[in-house]
Parts: structure tokens; C-alpha cells; sequence
């Protein structure tokens, strides 16, 4: 049984990049962990009503992958460039500690989003060996309309590893509708026939039906 911690800038990140994955670890018995590093806020122009769909999207994807615990750090959304790195990455290492995790899923540390590279930058910092050594396996995951639109060659998410996801992607996508104001219809990058296609295309490049498709960062035997 591992302890398996996915960190998402955004509540549906996590789907997105790892949800059949998430079901997947369920099935075998891991237990699950979520931290999410944004919040929506009143003072920053959102009104109560958009503030509770997103509270009740939270409470219904929780209880969708059945995680022990949920973390929400608060940060404002699309401005987590405003806040000192050093406050994110000690707020990350206190979560660490307390779950002291096995398996970590982040965010892709290139993304076209700023709430995204900078969460990824803040984890580097926080899952030194000797900061949480219960930490075995670091993989970044791939958002739809963050990482596939980032267009520098050099930086781009080269996927190393692969989990089939076959026996899960209804799971995901069911999970994914939850989140009602993120989806769209097709060719809006977040939509369920992308979901589908992204899952197929990766389960083509690595012989099954479905796969999800990660890049390794660290990994400790």
C-alpha cells in the first residue's frame, strides 16, 4: 500500500492529468491524498454563487476518488506569481510531512500556465529526499490546454512512462463532468472527446487501449 499525493494548481488538474491513474491506485488498495495550491475569492471579483459551485465540484470529486484527506492552500487563482516562492514551497513541505507520501503526481514544470510552472517549481524544492524521504516516485502529468499549448521545442513534455488506464477512463471522464464550467464542446481543448482521444493516442504510442502518459522526475528503488 503506498501513500499517493496528486498537487493540482487548479481543482480539475488532477483529473485532467491523472484521474484514470487515481482509480487505478484506488483499485489496488493505495490510499489518496489531494492538495490543491488555488482558491476562488469574493475580494478578486468572483461572486458566492461561482464560490459554492466550486466548493461542491471539490466536495463531489473528493468523494469521486474517495481521497483520506484533501488540502486547499488558498493562493488566488491565476496569481500565484504575486506570492513569495518561499511561502509556497514551505506550505507544500508541510503537507509533505504530514502525508509522507510514496508517490507524487504534479503539474508539468513547463506548462503555459503561471499557477502551473510555479507549483512545479515550488515542488522541486519541497521532494528532496531529505526534506520527505518517504518519497520513492515523482511524475509530472500533462493538463490538456496548458501543456500541449506550450510551442518551444526544448521545453516540451516528453512522456517516459505510461499506465494503462483502460478499465478506468469511463471513470475519469464521469469524474471530469463534475467540473461543468471547465468542459466544453469539441475542438475546445477540455472536452470529452479530447479526453477520449488523448487517452487513446497514449494508449496507441504504448500498446493499450487507454493510457495516461507521464514524465518521470525521480524515482527511488
Amino acid at each position: 500500500m503506498n501513500k499517493v499525493l496528486v498537487i493540482a494548481p487548479h481543482p480539475d488538474d488532477e483529473t485532467l492529468g491523472c484521474g484514470g491513474s487515481l482509480f487505478r491506485h484506488k483499485k489496488e488498495g493505495d490510499k489518496l491524498f489531494w492538495l490543491i495550491i488555488t482558491n476562488l475569492h469574493l475580494k478578486e471579483g468572483w461572486s458566492k454563487r461561482s464560490i459554492k459551485q466550486r466548493d461542491d465540484e471539490i466536495r463531489k470529486v473528493s468523494e469521486s476518488y474517495q481521497f483520506e484527506e484533501k488540502f486547499i492552500l488558498n493562493y488566488k487563482t491565476t496569481k500565484v506569481d504575486i506570492y513569495p516562492i518561499a511561502d509556497i514551497i514551505e506550505e507544500i513541505s508541510i503537507i509533505l510531512k504530514k502525508i509522507g507520501p510514496q508517490v507524487i503526481y504534479m503539474p508539468y514544470a513547463n506548462d503555459v500556465h503561471t499557477d502551473h510552472y510555479i507549483t512545479a517549481n515550488a515542488i522541486q524544492s519541497s521532494i528532496k529526499w531529505f526534506r520527505c524521504p518517504s518519497i520513492n516516485k515523482v511524475l509530472m502529468y500533462e493538463t490538456l490546454s496548458e501543456t500541449n499549448f506550450n510551442f518551444f521545442g526544448f521545453s516540451k513534455f516528453h512522456p517516459n512512462v505510461y499506465l494503462d488506464i483502460s478499465k478506468y477512463i469511463n471513470q475519469k471522464i464521469e469524474t471530469m463532468n463534475i467540473y461543468s464550467s471547465e468542459l466544453g464542446i469539441h475542438p475546445f481543448p477540455r472536452s470529452e472527446k479530447v479526453i477520449k482521444a488523448q487517452a487513446t493516442l497514449r494508449g496507441s504510442q504504448s500498446g493499450f487501449e487507454a493510457a495516461e502518459a507521464f514524465q518521470l522526475v525521480y524515482e527511488r528503488k
